[in-house]
Parts: C-alpha cells; structure tokens; sequence
C-alpha cells in the first residue's frame, strides 16, 4: 500500500508571538492530501521538522480515537456540568472504547482498525436467545453474516466465568 502523498512541503520557521517568552517554531505542511496547509506551533526548536510532525500525527490519531468513542458512546452531551460527573462520564467513554478495541482485536482482520459503531454494527448489535439454567447462561445469536469471524476467534469455546453467580458458566452457540 503507497501513499498517495509522498513527498509534503514543509516551510519551517521560527517567529515570536506577544506574550510569549523564547521563540516559536511555526511549521507549515502542504500536499498532504488537505487543501488547506497543515500549521503547527511548538516550543520545540532543536528536532527536525520530520520528528515534529510524526509526533503530531500520532497525538492526533489518538485525539480521533477519543473524539469517535466519545461521539459513538453519545458523551458528546455530558449529562452534568459538576466536574467529577463529566470525569466519570469521560472515563467511563475510554473504558467502553476500550473494551471494543480489545473485541476487535481478538476478532482480528480488519476489525482491528474499524470504529466502534462498526463493531456494534456487526457484532453486538445482535438478537439473541438467553437460557438460563442452575449451570450455565447459554446465549444463542440466529444466523448472521459475520457469526464466521466470532467462530474463528473461538469465541463459542472460550470459557467465561460469572463473576456474580458462581458455578454458572456462560456459553456462546451461533446458529
């Protein structure tokens, strides 16, 4: 796989701003695929331009990641303005994220990159059939399309304990 953008241009240099003590490095990056240049303003004056900009990049894949779970997960309109709710509201957003990353890992192929909704989509989003006996908790999914890529992940032999009813084992058939 090349990437369409190979060669950006890079305009580096250093300007001082009203306020701010020192000089500031201001960079701007063309044919990176956006019509409008790329500007970044760092304090940091002795890395290449190269370094800068992969550090920047990578800190804005993972505001992206942030900002689709918070939007997938419906946080975008936190439910308190008292900082210890919005908090909780934010950790509890990059746990679920989380936990649908791991999913996703554990399904592999390209579900390792694909967005939350898209797992939910899939996977979770599904109807089910519960029965509950004094051993176990069987959930049976109907017939879907992507039942393949849970049965290659061996999710229907994984065993799972319950935590809050000991004894019980969770089983997960796919029809």
């Amino acid at each position: 796989m090349h990437r369409a953008y190979r060669t950006p241009k890079i305009l580096d240099r250093q300007i001082t701003l009203a306020g701010c003590t020192g000089p500031i490095r201001q960079i701007a990056i063309t044919d990176l695929g956006h019509e409008q240049p790329t500007l970044l303003l760092a304090n940091q004056l002795r890395r290449g331009p190269a370094g800068l900009i992969e550090t920047y990049a990578k800190r804005m894949l993972i505001e992206n990641a942030i900002s689709e779970g918070v939007d997938f997960f419906h946080m975008d309109a936190l439910s308190s303005m008292v900082a210890m709710k919005v908090n909780c509201d934010l950790q509890l957003t990059l746990m679920a994220s989380s936990l649908y990353r791991l999913f996703a890992a554990q399904i592999a192929g390209t579900y390792t990159t694909a967005e939350s909704r898209h797992i939910y989509r899939d996977f979770i989003n599904a109807p089910a059939h519960v029965t509950i006996t004094d051993t176990t908790i069987e959930v049976r999914f109907g017939k879907r399309a992507h039942n393949p890529y849970l049965l290659d992940a061996d999710l229907a032999n994984t065993d799972v304990s319950v935590p809050w009813w000991e004894g019980r084992k969770l089983k997960l058939t796919f029809g």
